[in-house]
C-alpha cells in the first residue's frame, strides 16, 4: 500500500490533536498503509524559527515528506488559522514538497466558529505546495475528544463516524494513486 506521513502541528505535549492523529494512524495502518508519525513540536525550535534548511532534523523531515505518498496534516486551530508551529515547518519545506501527493487536513478547535480554518487557512497553503489531491478534511471540536489518564482516546460518536469516513476516503484516494503509478511504471 502507500506510505503516509502523519504530521501533528500542535505545540502541546498533551495535545488532543496529536492523540486524534495517532488514532487515525491506527485506522490507516489497519488498512495496510505504512504510517510515519511526525510531531512538529519535537523539531528543534532554533532550526524552525531560524529557517535553518541545513539542520539535520529539517533535512530528515523534508526527506520524510519526499518519500510519502500521502500526508495527513493535522492542526489545532488558533485565531482562525493553523498553528504557527505547523506554518513554520510548511514555510521551510520546498515550494512543491506536496507535489503529486494526496493530503488529508484534519483540524481541532474549541468552537464551530473555527471550522472554516481548514478551507481558508490550511487548504490554500497545501494547494500552493502542489498537492495532487486534497481530501475533504474534518474539524473536530475539542469537547468531542477525551484523552484518559492512561492515554486512551475517546471520540464522540458523530465525530468518530465522520472521521472514519474521511480517513477511508483518504485511504481510497491513496489506493487509486498507488494503482495508477504501478500501472504507469
Amino acid at each position: 500500500m502507500a506510505t503516509v506521513l502523519s504530521v501533528s502541528g500542535s505545540p502541546s505535549a498533551t495535545s488532543r490533536t496529536a492523540c486524534l492523529l495517532r488514532h487515525l494512524d491506527r485506522r490507516l495502518t489497519d488498512q495496510g498503509h505504512e504510517v510515519v508519525p511526525l510531531d512538529v513540536r519535537t523539531l528543534p525550535a532554533d532550526a524552525l524559527l531560524g529557517a535553518d534548511l541545513r539542520h539535520p532534523a529539517i533535512v530528515r523531515t523534508a526527506a520524510l515528506f519526499d518519500r510519502a505518498d500521502g500526508v495527513v496534516i493535522g492542526t489545532p486551530v488558533y485565531k482562525a488559522a493553523c498553528s504557527g508551529l505547523l506554518r513554520s515547518l510548511l514555510d521551510l519545506l520546498p515550494q512543491y514538497a506536496l507535489a503529486g501527493k494526496t493530503v488529508l487536513p484534519p483540524a481541532t478547535g474549541g468552537s464551530t466558529a473555527q471550522v472554516l480554518a481548514i478551507d481558508y487557512a490550511l487548504r490554500p497553503v497545501i494547494s500552493s505546495m502542489g498537492a495532487a489531491h486534497i481530501v475533504q478534511g474534518w474539524f473536530t471540536l475539542d469537547k468531542d475528544i477525551t484523552v484518559g489518564d492512561d492515554g486512551a482516546l475517546t471520540v464522540a460518536r458523530g465525530a468518530a463516524e465522520a472521521l472514519a469516513q474521511v480517513v477511508d476516503q483518504f485511504s481510497d484516494a491513496l489506493g487509486s494513486r498507488t494503482a495508477l503509478l504501478a500501472a504507469a511504471g
